[in-house]
């Protein structure tokens, strides 16, 4: 559920028509709703009510400073993947301890600034990365907390780009050789295991997958059981998808329901484990619109294009991936002929478009709005063809916060340098 509702043919975001933002901060432009934010959290909440469970949000999937804060004022933890993500999470108020680092390609600058910081954990996805962690801890005469990233080869049923547990992926370890990566850790003297991890995708409309991964894990766990090395967490990483169009993805409460009936066996044999979620999508997708403004109406002999002020740049998702975001008019306009558009923005690319054979009633000058953009939008925006990135509002009620400011034409080349003469 979310808080844009048409109120006599006009959307609103919360009790803010969303026109009257548009006038206010000109176009394109994002909008948050604080009350979707906050709903989305307490599903998670209530889903592990009387459990074991820590919800760490994902960042890269919106990783704006007050969103942020909001999040952290939920006592959530949060999955990085950078040290930039790092540093965001900390200047939001983050606390360090529920704070768990993934991805592939962890740096010396980075594992050293999660140290000092004194995280949760680190997703370990690699021998070698391993080797790092154990030296750089050594370095700073600290112990480092880890968890492997365990390669379950579970298909996803997803987008190939957002699948991350088959094999042919790059990331985590393989589930046949973890064990003996768990073993070699147990030697090293500045690290120490403490749980186990996996994460097999974004964009997941069924729960199969998810139990598919702890099935193919459970063995590993009692080996390691066996072996003496007992665990304090299972991750089971994020993922959980969201309605875009007709899919009718599983709910919080579903998806860890179903988790702990698969597990009910294994923690009888070795005791309960706290279970670690990173939703990112499933918080902050459609917590968000992007809304933008139709520049001209053009038909090449019977193809209808809609040329809008939003760019690839501004929101890559339906170029990179050919995702379906629905676009919805910000003014119902019963009068206007409905026809069937191309919604393509400004870039010089052929890709460049928010939305292809879309039956819309519109004309010059009227408004869009794109569902579902609080995810892997504006976080994945650039400034290709040098434009600036777009304005970031956030709804409270009647309220609206300015928590990103629309760049300037000077902002575009701030850290450059011309040569000198």
């Amino acid at each position: 559920m979310d808080f844009f509702r048409y109120q006599n043919g006009e959307l609103y975001a919360e009790n803010v028509a969303v026109s009257k933002i548009a006038a206010d901060y000109g176009t394109p432009l994002y909008i948050y709703s604080k009350a979707t934010l906050l709903r989305h959290v307490e599903a998670f909440k209530q889903a592990f009510a009387g459990r074991n469970g820590l919800i760490c949000y994902a960042v890269k999937a919106n990783s704006n400073l007050a969103i942020l804060q909001l999040l952290s004022k939920q006592n959530i933890g949060f999955d990085i993947v950078s040290g930039g993500e790092l540093a965001r999470v900390m200047a939001a108020g983050a606390d360090p301890s529920k704070v768990i680092f993934s991805g592939v390609a962890k740096t010396e600058e980075e594992i050293t600034m999660a140290l000092e910081a004194g995280i949760l954990c680190f997703n370990v996805e690699s021998a070698m990365e391993l080797d790092r962690i154990n030296t750089v801890a050594g370095r700073l005469g600290k112990v480092a907390p880890i968890s492997f990233r365990i390669n379950p080869n579970v298909d996803a049923h997803t987008h190939p780009y957002i699948s991350t547990g088959l094999k042919e992926n790059k990331f985590g370890i393989p589930v046949e050789t973890a064990f003996d990566e768990y073993l070699r850790a147990e030697k090293m003297e500045h690290v120490k295991i403490v749980g186990l991890d996996f994460h097999i995708g974004s964009q997941l409309t069924e729960i199969s997958p998810y139990i598919d991964a702890i099935r193919a894990l459970k063995k590993l766990i009692r080996q390691l059981y066996a072996a003496g090395i007992k665990l304090h967490h299972l991750d089971i990483g994020g993922g959980l998808g969201v309605t875009y169009s007709q899919e009718a993805p599983p709910l919080p409460n579903e998806l860890i329901n179903a988790a702990y009936e698969e597990l009910a066996d294994l923690f009888e044999d070795v005791g309960e484990l706290q279970i670690v979620v990173e939703p990112g999508r499933s918080i902050v997708a459609n917590a968000g619109i992007f809304v933008y403004k139709v520049e001209f109406t053009k038909d090449n002999l019977g193809k209808n294009f809609a040329i809008v002020d939003a760019g690839m740049n501004d929101n890559i998702r339906p170029s990179l991936y050919s995702a379906f975001m629905n676009i919805i008019t910000v003014i119902e306009n019963p009068e206007s002929e409905l026809k069937l558009y191309d919604v393509v923005g400004p870039v010089c690319e052929t890709g460049d478009f928010q939305g292809k054979n879309r039956q819309l009633r519109i004309q010059q000058g009227d408004l869009l709005a794109m569902r579902g953009s609080g995810a892997y939008c504006a976080s994945m925006g650039s400034q290709y063809n040098s434009r600036p990135k777009c304005v970031e509002v956030l709804v409270d009620d009647e309220q609206v916060h300015v928590i990103r400011e629309r760049e300037t034409y000077a902002d575009l080349w701030a850290k450059e340098k011309l040569l000198a003469e």
